[in-house]
């Protein structure tokens, strides 16, 4: 493939130039490039060519929960969120039984070894079962349990490695012990849900805690005489996931976090739940019964947030407008900031040598194609 005189995201700044790709991967950038024997040329003199999109945190989308979805129907998650811009996500299993967690594990193994036909599935999320009560959001509270780091290895060894990243409330029962073996088993540690102190989250970031799960989203808020995870995320060199919606943080909750951390640590996520790209209604996340008015989404039986319906499309367009910024300074909150949060170094960036995963927009940046792999997966 030979994408030529496209508006090219490299950094921080759009360049008229060519792209070659070979084998997966961008094998060549710059002007003028001469097509090759038996390479096809897309012309998109118009188009904005960006880093396609890693959302880290997602319940679902198009009709699907993970906790409840099949393989075939991980696959589906994977086209819609193609639809989206998205290239790369990790579907996040919201706290369940034992028996519900390995069912999901095994869905997930299926459909990684087959591969998807849109976004490319990296693994898996786990939202608990290690989070407070006081702070459980969305999370069936008597599911919830103390560090159990056997059970994790349990989960890490039936998924063959593909649990990537987790999210536990340091203070609760044995889980700041258990920080420094999680990353010994390949997973990356959040810290939410959690109503620890500032010092409890400090501790946890010197054990290796990476990001924040959705700051200020069910943990304990920011006091002047504590200051708690938020402080501590803020303060310190982490990541912070947040939800972009306009719901979960207002537009200037987001400036201050901004502001306080700089857009080089921050990560958007979605957060969505299986009523993305649907229209109002009663829907399911997990073991929860949801409702959806007006595009948000709440328990049925309780006045709290269950996820979102954002998507990746409208988030990156909710950054500029929220952090009044254009695009190419904050697209890099939704590709390149996650990537290097997981440490993958493959992707998030247009650079030669990196996999050829695009976002492909028209000039008001809504998303006409998705590129996986060099392979277009979606075409509007």
């Amino acid at each position: 493939m030979l994408i030529k005189n496209a508006k090219v995201l490299l950094g921080e700044e759009f360049y008229q130039i060519d792209l070659r790709i070979k084998d997966k991967y961008i094998a060549e950038i710059g002007s003028g490039l001469d097509r090759e024997e038996e390479e096809k040329i897309y012309n998109f003199t118009s188009q904005y060519v960006i880093p396609g999109f890693i959302d880290i945190h997602t319940h679902g989308g198009a009709g699907h929960d993970i906790n409840a979805s099949n393989s075939e129907e991980l696959n589906e998650i994977s086209q819609f969120f193609a639809k989206q811009g998205v290239t790369s996500f990790l579907g996040s299993v919201l706290t369940d039984t034992e028996e519900q967690t390995n069912w999901c594990i095994d869905q997930f193994n299926d459909r990684i070894e087959k591969g998807c036909s849109g976004a490319r599935l990296m693994g898996i999320h786990l939202e608990g079962p290690f989070l407070s009560p006081k702070f459980k959001g969305a999370m069936p509270e008597h599911l919830l349990k103390s560090g159990d780091i056997e059970l994790l290895k349990r989960y890490q060894k039936r998924a063959n490695g593909n649990i990537k990243y987790i999210t536990i409330a340091p203070e609760i029962e044995s889980n700041m012990e258990m920080i420094k073996e999680i990353e010994q088993l390949g997973i990356k540690v959040a810290m939410g849900h959690s109503n620890a102190t500032y010092e409890e989250g400090v501790k946890a970031i010197q054990n290796g805690v990476s990001c924040s799960t959705h700051l200020m989203n069910a943990m304990r808020p920011i006091h002047q005489h504590e200051i708690g995870i938020v402080g501590a995320s803020l303060i310190h060199d982490i990541y912070v996931e947040t939800i972009v919606d306009g719901l979960h943080l207002k537009p200037s909750t987001l400036k201050f976090i901004a502001h306080n951390k700089g857009l080089d640590k921050m990560i958007g996520i979605t957060d969505c739940i299986m009523a993305a790209g649907l229209p109002d209604g009663n829907y399911k996340l997990g073991v929860n019964d949801v409702v959806v008015i007006n595009g948000d989404a709440r328990l049925a039986h309780e006045d709290v947030r269950a996820g979102s319906t954002l998507r990746m499309s409208v988030a990156l367009k909710n950054l500029s407008k929220f952090l009044e910024l254009p695009i190419e300074k904050v697209e890099k909150i939704l590709s390149k900031n996650p990537a290097d949060m997981l440490g993958l170094r493959d992707r998030g960036q247009v650079k030669e040598g990196m996999l050829a995963d695009f976002a492909i927009l028209d000039s008001n940046f809504d998303v006409e194609k998705t590129v996986v792999g060099g392979h277009i997966v979606y075409e509007r």
